[in-house]
């Protein structure tokens, strides 16, 4: 009895002593377990962190991978380059541009996402797409007789070029050799305090505009010439409000009855006195198949009449 017991006890100290060496030797790796980062905020555009070609803060970079045994979970794909977030990258550099009046340096757009510690290669590869951007106009330096990479500046090239405020609204619209309005949309893309200037152009009769019916925004401007606006008299305005205009149910009787020709006849009388077709009914024809059991036909007369 007491042999069995000890040999149960070996084995048990035995099983023991494995687990605490296995435990041991794992002791020394460091597991960790991070949230998943943030999702990027347009928001954190001023806050930046050095080295990325990025105004955020949290870019897209991938989270802290928890490990256990073999098996890796990322919370995000990793980032493999610059190209992957390039579209981004040359949004926010067309959207700070937009809102500066003098041309910038490619050092000044690239500091301002936070670039200028990156490779010169990607920064280079980063400037040559800003001067094939349609929304960015590349502008050389003249003082070089041949340009590099980080020679010239930049500016924002608008829908609408060269229209800031009212006198070259005004100009752009004379100067058009087709009788199309301009959109507000395309305006406001390099003049985006645009409404309020419409506006005071509508009071003075010198451009026409169509605004939506559910917010009554400037939707579209045409030219318009003051000198063909005339005030009417309000005493007119309150003679033609007593005039009694007659309905369109009876406007036709009230021409002929003033002896007056009509401009066209009044349909619904035109529809009433107009004869009205009858339908035909269509008769339906029975499709008969062909006898293919000629041999039978003999079998199938009807007998019916040699009944008593």
């Amino acid at each position: 009895m007491s042999n069995n017991f000890d040999r149960q006890q070996a084995s048990f100290l035995s099983s023991m002593s494995a687990a605490a060496s296995k435990l041991g030797s794992g002791a020394g790796t460091k597991r960790s377990l991070a949230p998943p980062s943030p999702s990027p905020s347009v928001g954190s555009t001023t806050s930046a962190a050095a080295g990325s070609l990025t105004p955020r803060k949290d870019r897209d970079t991938p989270a802290a991978a928890s490990s256990f045994g073999n098996n890796v979970v990322y919370s995000q794909p990793a980032l493999t380059g610059t190209g992957d977030s390039i579209i981004s990258q040359m949004a926010y550099a067309v959207s700070w541009l937009r809102g500066k009046d003098e041309p910038q340096s490619c050092v000044d757009v690239l500091g301002y996402l936070s670039a200028t510690a990156r490779a010169e290669s990607e920064q280079e590869f980063f400037v040559e797409q800003m001067r094939r951007h349609p929304q960015i106009q590349w502008i050389p330096d003249p003082a070089l007789s041949e340009q590099t990479w980080r020679s010239g500046t930049y500016a924002h090239r608008p829908a609408i070029p060269g229209v800031r405020n009212k006198t070259q609204l005004l100009a752009y619209l004379q100067k058009k050799t087709d009788a199309s309005g301009i959109s507000v949309k395309d305006l406001k893309d390099g003049w985006p305090e645009c409404e309020s200037a419409i506006t005071e152009l509508e009071r003075e009769h010198k451009v026409l505009v169509i605004r939506a019916k559910k917010d009554g925004a400037a939707k579209t401007v045409w030219l318009d010439d003051a000198s063909l606006f005339h005030e009417v008299d309000p005493q007119l305005k309150l003679l033609w409000a007593r005039v009694e205009v007659p309905s369109v149910d009876n406007i036709v009787q009230k021409l002929v009855a003033a002896q007056q020709k009509p401009a066209s006849e009044d349909p619904r009388l035109k529809a009433m006195q107009a004869p009205k077709a009858e339908k035909k009914k269509k008769r339906t024809q029975r499709r008969t198949g062909k006898s293919t059991n000629v041999h039978m036909e003999h079998l199938l007369k009807d007998y019916s009449h040699m009944k008593r």
